[in-house]
Formats: structure tokens, sequence, C-alpha cells
């Protein structure tokens, strides 16, 4: 029986070899499966997604097919929004999911294993953080964009104006628009919407993909008040001139209200934070010295 045993062990050991390599020729196979992924004309990845995009491209050729089409969609409508449509795909951000989930098992795994805790809970609550984070991420970059571009749309919609006013054509206002007005989103926007220009596509086609693109009702409305005044004969320049002021008044509103909701938000600081502290802060040495007295 011992004999036996060892006979199995030897040839256990034996066979590992084969395995590594019957291992190591399926990946290298499933990695020759994946289509190489054109970023001649996409934006450029950051640098720590450059380490790990080879393995988001892996993920992404055979689960990202799993996606519904809704799910697709609604994946590109918020990459769009937060300024990485050009950078990557619904399939690709699912790929960044998967791989920002394992590298955090990883990590909490390793955490766990030198602390020499238990390490599945901590390890599923991490691949959980981890997949959840590239999301939150996006939102977070859709909001801050959202209020770039209603900070910088008065500015664009002057610059468009005074173009327009000086004899300019509207693509040439546009482009005028992308040379002076200030780097940000909104400029981005434009930019790429000179881009769709070029590429044969109408203004008005190109505006309206920007729009929908961008999310935001005052771009929206811009860009209906634009295609209604070139339709009707309206002056343009007038029209966007109205425009900037209004969106300038907005913008003045919007402050005023965020202005009258600051104390209101920071009554939960107040109540949960600041007075508790400053009552103890008071009165620790007043209860003290009660103390001593009836001591």
């Amino acid at each position: 029986m011992f004999e036996s045993g060892a006979f199995y062990a030897i040839f256990a050991v034996s066979l590992l070899p084969v395995a590594l390599i019957l291992l190591f020729l399926a990946l290298n196979r499933a990695r020759h499966e994946v289509r190489r992924d054109e970023r001649e004309f996409m934006d450029p990845l950051p640098l720590a997604l450059r380490l790990v995009w080879p393995l988001v491209e892996f993920f992404a050729h055979y689960l990202g097919s799993l996606m519904r089409v809704e799910q697709v969609a609604r994946g590109n409508r918020l990459l769009a929004q937060s300024g990485q449509g050009f950078m990557m795909n619904a399939q690709q951000f699912l790929g960044l999911q998967i791989v920002s989930a394992l590298l955090f098992m990883a990590g909490a795994w390793l955490c766990m294993v030198m602390l020499d805790h238990p390490a599945g809970l901590w390890t599923g609550i991490a691949g959980l953080l981890g997949f959840s984070l590239p999301y939150l991420s996006a939102r977070e970059k859709r909001k801050r964009r959202k209020v770039e571009i209603l900070r910088q749309l008065p500015v664009f919609l002057d610059y468009l104006a005074m173009s327009i006013q000086a004899g300019a054509n509207f693509t040439g206002a546009i482009r005028h628009a992308v040379d002076k007005g200030p780097d940000g989103p909104m400029k981005v926007e434009l930019n790429k919407v000179m881009r769709d220009i070029r590429a044969g596509m109408g203004r008005f086609d190109a505006l309206r993909l920007m729009a929908e693109r961008v999310g935001v009702d005052p771009v929206q409305t811009f860009v209906n008040a634009v295609v209604q005044a070139e339709r009707t004969g309206a002056s343009v320049g007038e029209m966007l001139k109205g425009q900037a002021d209004q969106r300038r008044t907005e913008r003045f509103q919007l402050a005023e209200k965020l202005a009258m909701q600051a104390p209101v938000k920071l009554i939960f600081p107040l109540v949960a934070f600041i007075f508790p502290t400053t009552f103890l802060i008071i009165g620790f040495p007043i209860a003290m010295k009660l103390w001593e007295v009836f001591q």
C-alpha cells in the first residue's frame, strides 16, 4: 500500500510540468484570440490603465458578449457623459471592473494572510468594492463634468456670438471658440463636433450628437435654438447672445440656491459632531470640579 501511494505521488509530480505547459498553451491561445484594440483614433490611456489593459481586453473579449443590449447602451452613455467615451466602450469597462475586483481581492487576501486572519469574508467584500469602484468613479466624473460644462457654456456662447456677428459662419465660429476658448470639457466637446464635421457629418447632426453625449439640458436647449434659428432665418448671433445671457443668469441663480442650502446642510454636522465635542470640552472641567467638591 505504501508503494502504491508513493507511485501515485511520483506520477502526480511527473504530470505537474505537463499540466503547467498545457495551461500556458491554453492561456497563450486565448490571448491570441483576443482582438487587439486599435487605439489610433482614441484617447490615450492613463499609465495605471496601460499596465492592466491586456487583462481588461481579455475579460472584455470573453465576458463582454454576455452583456445585454440595454447594459451596453447604458454603459456607453455613462462613459460618454463622464468624458471616457473615446477611451473605452461598455465591454471594456466591464473588463476594467473585473480586473479591479481581482486586484482588490488579491490585496485583501494578502493582507489577511499576513495578519493571520481568515480571508474569506474580507476578500469578498474587497471584491465587491473593487468591482464598484470604476462605476462610482465614472459617476463622480460625470457629475463634475456636467457642473464644469454648465460653468463654461456662457463663455463659449459669447465666443460663438461674437464670431458670427463678426462675419464668420457657424462652423468657423465653432473653430474660433475651440481655438480661443478656455480649456475644459466644453472645449473638448466642441472639438469633437469639429472632428465629426470634418469626417463628413452634418453640423446639425454633430451638434445633436454632442447634446446627446453630454446629457445637459442647457446644451440641448442651445442646440435646438441653433437649429431653429437656421431653419427660420433668424439672427443666429442675437440668439446666441440671448442664450449666453440666459445661461449666465441661470448659473447665478444656481449659485444663490446652493448658498441658501449651505446652512441647512451644516445642521447635521453641527448637531452630530461639533456640538457634542464643544459640550464635552466645556463640561468636562466643570464635571471634574463638581466631583472633587462632592468627594
